[in-house]
């Protein structure tokens, strides 16, 4: 195991805190390889008032993932500005209300798996201690359980969990690459919302699931329940599972 990473219970506390008054303020921000899930895209993309398809082609490059197969969307860093996130400022995130999983959890990292027998969510939680970062000399101490509650980290987790789910069920049933027609499903209900939903209202591609006036009116008004019904969908279509 990494020497910067410690296992934390909910119930273990650490000290750090983080504002424009420690020094390696935005040092975190740069030298960036960060991934995006589907919520992530949801929240910035709504924060910054554009479309998916928008939010995707000016901020985002995809590629397959090596293990997965499935496609993986990554945000595109400033190479002139030392591989700096595009939302950083000189005074802190621009997008902080909304910002990715990743960040808000910082320094925390959450590993979860799915029991195949049971289904249940098994987390743990690791803190990074990285040398740069001078946050670990500020004075706040928490418990685990009060930053994931303080970050509004719970809602992250419960939508990251569900793709953790197909990515389970596809490692079992269809290991390897997707095939395009399978690529394109999973990116459009996973991370394009916006055309996924206009291929709900447009061309009926739920149709087959049955879905009742609740549930479609629903949708057209709630993100969040529209990417609970894409991963729905991501399932049945690839996985038959409904």
């Amino acid at each position: 195991m990494d020497n910067n990473m410690i296992p934390l219970s909910l119930s273990d506390t650490f000290r750090f805190s983080c504002s424009e008054r420690v020094p390696c303020f935005n040092e975190c921000c740069k030298d960036l390889n960060q991934c995006l899930t589907p919520y992530d895209i949801l929240r910035l993309k709504n924060h910054l008032g554009m479309t998916s398809s928008l939010f995707l082609e000016r901020f985002t490059a995809q590629h397959t993932g090596p293990e997965s197969g499935l496609p993986i969307i990554t945000l595109k860093t400033d190479y002139a500005r030392e591989f700096k996130c595009p939302f950083v400022t000189s005074s802190g995130c621009s997008v902080y209300e909304d910002r990715p999983s990743s960040c808000r959890a910082y320094p925390l990292v959450r590993i979860a798996s799915r029991s195949r027998e049971t289904g249940k969510i098994i987390e743990q939680y690791m803190l990074l201690k990285e040398p740069h970062c001078l946050g670990f000399r500020q004075e706040q101490i928490q418990t685990v359980e009060e930053w994931v509650e303080d970050q509004g980290i719970r809602i992250y987790n419960q939508m990251n969990d569900m793709l953790m789910e197909i990515i389970s069920l596809k490692n079992r049933l269809a290991p390897g690459q997707l095939d395009i027609k399978a690529s394109f499903i999973f990116h459009m209900a996973c991370y394009d919302l916006d055309k996924f939903g206009s291929h709900i209202f447009e061309k009926g591609i739920l149709d087959d699931l049955s879905l009742d006036s609740g549930t479609l009116d629903a949708v057209k008004n709630d993100d969040e329940a529209l990417l609970k019904l894409g991963l729905k969908w991501i399932k049945y279509k690839l996985f038959g599972k409904k």
